[in-house]
């Protein structure tokens, strides 16, 4: 499995953070040239790698962390998405008028055709995101949903390779909608640091 994070904003290189803690190559793009990002991505650790979007997205599993708006941009940036999981670690906030009433992972799974699309790594602001998550005996919980079930289960795997405890919640509108903003309020989970024991 090849990883790559879109956006290297604050929750990007919380993302990158947590890969690199277990020594997992990620590759890390943004806007800016990877020339641009590869000193802060260097240090990071040595898995983390800077590279240009279209290259970056040659991995099979991308995080999207790039601010909502610019959810478009990314999905026009290769001709099919068949065949990719995208996890959405980005939020809406307040949720804009276009999304008419759709979990904004669900809009933003019509731009990525083709793709498995699971809402994961969203609740947590980029500070706790950045922290090892494994404390005390227990394992900081992150939230994953999707319209595929099938979608969930390999990104459980990665959450846990990663030192996460992850927690299924669902199809998007149904669990989902405790991680999704809804106008101005937030989800019921969002922002809820919690801890899962070892089992």
């Amino acid at each position: 499995m090849s990883y790559a994070i879109v956006g290297f904003g604050a929750i990007g290189q919380a993302l990158a953070h947590a890969f690199a803690r277990k020594n997992i190559e990620v590759a890390v793009a943004s806007r800016r040239p990877p020339e641009a990002l590869a000193p802060q991505a260097r240090a990071i650790g040595p898995t983390v790698v800077a590279k240009s979007l279209r290259d970056a997205l040659e991995a099979d599993t991308i995080i999207l962390a790039v601010p909502f708006g610019e959810h478009r941009e990314v999905a026009k940036a290769l001709p099919s998405w068949k065949g990719k999981m995208v996890i959405d670690a980005m939020n809406a906030f307040p949720v804009p008028e276009e999304l008419d009433g759709l979990p904004s992972s669900a809009f933003v799974a019509k731009a990525f055709t083709g793709a498995k699309l699971v809402k994961g790594f969203n609740h947590l602001i980029a500070a706790t995101l950045a922290t090892d998550p494994v404390v005390e005996g227990g394992h900081r919980v992150v939230f994953l949903s999707s319209d595929d079930e099938d979608a969930i289960a390999p990104v459980a795997a990665l959450a846990k390779q990663l030192g996460f405890a992850p927690v299924k919640l669902g199809k998007l509108s149904e669990g989902g909608a405790l991680v999704h903003a809804r106008g101005r309020t937030w989800g019921q989970l969002i922002f809820q640091d919690l801890f899962k024991k070892e089992q």
